[in-house]
């Protein structure tokens, strides 16, 4: 009897989730041809993207095996897994699935073809137990085109003759086919009329079931192993239309497996070829710098040269659903940049160069840069972050040292840099955001990156023959600099004499308050906890972050505010594992799996970070102790998930099996965390090179070695400094003209000095007061020439004692 081919039921299925971000492998041809990027896990692949690395367009492909009795096995549940590069960074897989029951093993090789957007699984099942022809193999594609796992259509096609298993959604369309014809297929809804729930209840597909409509859908065929063919080739094609992914995939498979491998595998070694031999082999037999430099080389975009995102996964994937469109699949600036020194760090310096371009692309009109963007540099979270803001300064400096910004070159980005400097100087020192994206303030991290990133503008400007704003982003520095333990040092704590120290750096310190002594006496909330555990005061939140003003050069080592922090730091933070010690990034962290290993849902307890284990090493370094930063390097290395590649976090408390948690081990977090592999590979030319890589000259020689101090004190809108110590001047920084209507002896006198504006757009002007006694107090007001209007507010600036 004939069936009539209907939609499937259970329109539109269940609510659709991404997948587990625990990846053992991520790949691309490094082809213009081929904008298709995939991942893996647990033994099968996971999200493939197309045609932008940051567009999602699966879910995950698995196989099912059925058989006599109600056998039903799925892969990546019921077996264990192996999974290996072809070679020494290059990311096209070998894995191998073999059942826990012995019944079968399933080995795969995954790579890109080279020519076309196409992935291509080469798989070979064999039976280990009882007769062949009594068992069926599916596969079982869930699409999620795109960045979205509802609003799918699926069906069961034809094209030229052959059967296709057909996808669309949101414009773009994909294509599986295989070698050998598909056998049985069927097109549902998940969790209602899928090909899984159909095989786990009945061990059969139903015929009837040819498409679903505008829902969360999944494909099913069966693959046509025989006994004399137990290797099928399947290519999932993607294009604008369902022909076009047809068409593209049946091309792949008439090419065949072996010439996609060849040039694949070519691309790649020419990529390695050209890098610093800094190759490290871990107790497994992997290269772990080719590893991390094939990851990075994997998050670059093609249609976009020079972006990268931060990872192809969704921290919690499994837990999270179509609103969370972007995961890590973003370039955030920061990580853009530390993604940059990485390459600058192998010797990639064209690259870096690259990415230093798009960003100047994706610059605002007033010289800020989004928290983070889709690849085509359309903005998605509307933070501002002010380390985002001056890091690309940091690039740009670090590329002309290195050479690869000549001074001709330099003058092409002189328009980025001015407008960048001249955000920083007029927004900072406050940031909006942290580097952890979630409190405002003065933040030792942010501090030191804008610090050092003014610095280095400063000498790309005078290399242009701009030696005025040189000179004044330099006074800004100092200033700031001069200002830096004021707004973040405590000392006299619990914590401090809990560590029997005189004081330490706080994590943040909230803006200033007009009835708070001090920044530092305010509360920070701590995002990621559940209501009424939020709000700490800033003196209790310690942080690893301190030790940036190391890394970027503006305290030595050896400073004992450092040495008191470091202290500080490891009393409260650092966690045994394992592997070593790792850090938690600061007191009270939120984010991260609950007690009970349960995912992150916006409240959680945050868990190591293998990445502070890399800062630390950079510091241990910076002090002279490069045996220490060794340690450090094994340690961070041994964090790493199968693969060799490195997460976001770790679980720190005993196993949870049902909840793939090991103590040390990759949790639930991004994985792999670009930025941790830059920083695997900084550090691996930092310990190369005995210094750290990346540590900007800039600071050392003016504030370690020359203990430059400011001669100023700045007073603005947004940053309404109340004291200043005796013997400073004070500058008066405004956006737009005015006068400055001030007295130092209560208004029995009075002096009108008026502002000029610089390169940067500030109007400024110095009041002499630096003669004035402590106890004095300077009031002023403003005048406003363009509106003749006063103010009518008076401000007043106490005269402090030198400290």
């Amino acid at each position: 009897m004939a069936v009539t081919p209907t939609v499937a039921k259970g329109a539109p299925g269940i609510p659709a989730r991404w997948t587990s971000s625990a990846k053992s492998g991520a790949g691309t041809a490094l082809s213009a041809k081929s904008p298709l990027w995939f991942t893996i896990s647990h033994g099968i692949l996971n999200e493939i993207y197309y045609p932008r690395l940051d567009s999602a367009c699966t879910r995950d492909l698995g196989l099912i095996v059925t058989g006599p009795d109600g056998y039903f096995s799925e892969e990546k549940r019921d077996a264990a897994h192996t999974v290996e590069p072809f070679e020494d960074g290059v990311p096209g897989y070998r894995l191998t699935n073999t059942a826990s029951d012995g019944a079968y093993r399933i080995e795969k090789r995954i790579v890109t073809d080279s020519k076309r957007p196409v992935l291509l699984q080469e798989t070979s099942f064999t039976l280990l137990k009882g007769q062949a022809a009594d068992y069926r193999v599916y596969a079982l594609l869930a699409p999620h085109l795109v960045n979205a796992g509802m609003g799918n259509t699926a069906w069961i096609g034809e094209h030229k003759g052959q059967r296709i298993l057909f996808a669309t959604g949101r414009g773009v369309s994909l294509a599986l086919a295989s070698s050998l014809p598909w056998g049985a297929s069927s097109a549902g809804y998940v969790g209602f009329s899928d090909g899984w729930q159909q095989l786990h209840d009945n061990g059969a597909l139903d015929a009837s079931c040819q498409a679903a409509e505008d829902g969360n859908v999944a494909l099913t065929g069966e693959i046509g192993f025989s006994a004399g063919n137990t290797t099928a080739l399947l290519a999932i094609g993607f294009g604008a239309s369902p022909e076009e992914a047809a068409d593209l995939a049946l091309a792949s498979l008439e090419q065949g497996f072996e010439p996609a491998t060849k040039t694949y595998v070519e691309n790649w070694r020419k990529f390695q070829a050209g890098l610093e031999k800094l190759d490290r082999h871990a107790a497994s037999g992997l290269n772990t710098y080719r590893a991390s430099t094939a990851v990075l080389a994997t998050h670059l975009s093609v249609a976009r040269p020079g972006a990268a995102v931060a990872s192809l996964s969704i921290p919690w994937g499994f837990n999270k659903g179509d609103d969370d469109l972007g995961g890590y699949h973003l370039v955030w600036p920061r990580d853009l940049v530390e993604t940059a020194g990485g390459f600058l760090a192998a010797g990639d310096g064209r690259q870096a160069l690259q990415i230093l371009t798009y960003l100047r692309s994706i610059q605002q009109p007033d010289g800020h840069w989004p928290q983070n963007v889709w690849s085509d540099g359309t903005a998605y979270w509307p933070g501002i972050q002010m380390d985002e803001c001056a890091f690309p300064l940091l690039l740009a400096d670090a590329l002309r040292r290195a050479g690869h910004l000549p001074r001709a070159m330099l003058a092409d980005f002189m328009a980025m840099m001015e407008k960048a400097a001249a955000y920083v100087v007029r927004n900072g020192p406050v940031t909006g955001e942290d580097r952890w994206e979630e409190d405002a303030g003065y933040s030792p991290f942010t501090l030191a990156v804008e610090i050092a990133a003014l610095l280095a503008a400063a000498d790309m400007l005078d290399a242009c023959g701009k030696s005025e704003p040189a000179n004044y982003l330099r006074e800004t520095a100092d200033c700031w600099n001069d200002q830096i333990e004021r707004w973040t040092y405590v000392t006299g704590t619990e914590a401090s004499a809990k560590a029997g120290i005189e004081g330490y750096y706080v994590r943040i310190a909230p803006p200033d308050e007009g009835g708070a002594a001090s920044p530092k006496d305010g509360f920070v909330p701590i995002r990621n906890r559940p209501p009424g555990d939020t709000d700490k005061p800033a003196e209790a939140i310690i942080s690893p972050d301190a030790l940036a003003l190391v890394r970027f050069g503006l305290r030595a080592a050896d400073d004992p505010r450092i040495l008191n922090t470091v202290k500080a730091i490891d009393a409260e933070l650092r966690c045994d594992l394992p592997q070593g010690p790792l850090w938690y990034r600061y007191t009270g962290d939120g984010y991260g799996e609950h007690e009970d290993g349960a995912p992150f849902d916006g409240t959680g307890r945050g868990r190591p970070w293998p990445l502070l284990a890399g800062e630390r090493a950079h510091y241990e370094l910076a002090a002279g102790r490069k045996d220490k930063a060794a340690q450090l390097l094994e340690t961070f290395e041994r964090s790493a998930g199968v693969g060799g590649l490195l997460p976001e976090q770790v679980w720190d408390r005993p196993d949870i099996p049902d909840r793939e948690l090991r103590l040390g081990a990759p949790s639930g977090s991004a994985m792999p965390l670009v930025w941790a592999h830059a920083e695997h590979i900084k550090l691996l030319r930092s310990l190369r090179d005995g210094a750290v890589f990346d540590l900007p000259p800039q600071g050392v020689e003016r504030y370690i070695q020359g203990k430059t101090v400011s001669p100023l004190r700045i007073w603005r809108f947004n940053n309404k400094i109340r004291s200043i110590p005796a013997g400073k001047a004070l500058r008066v920084e405004l956006s737009v003209p005015g006068v400055v209507h001030w007295s130092s002896d209560k208004w029995l006198t009075v002096q009108d000095s008026r502002t000029a504006e610089n390169a940067f757009g500030v109007h400024l002007v110095d009041l002499p007061v630096n003669r004035l006694r402590p106890g004095s107090t300077v009031v002023f007001t403003f005048f406003w020439p363009e509106a003749m209007r006063w103010e009518n507010v008076d401000f007043s600036v106490g005269i402090d004692a030198q400290p």
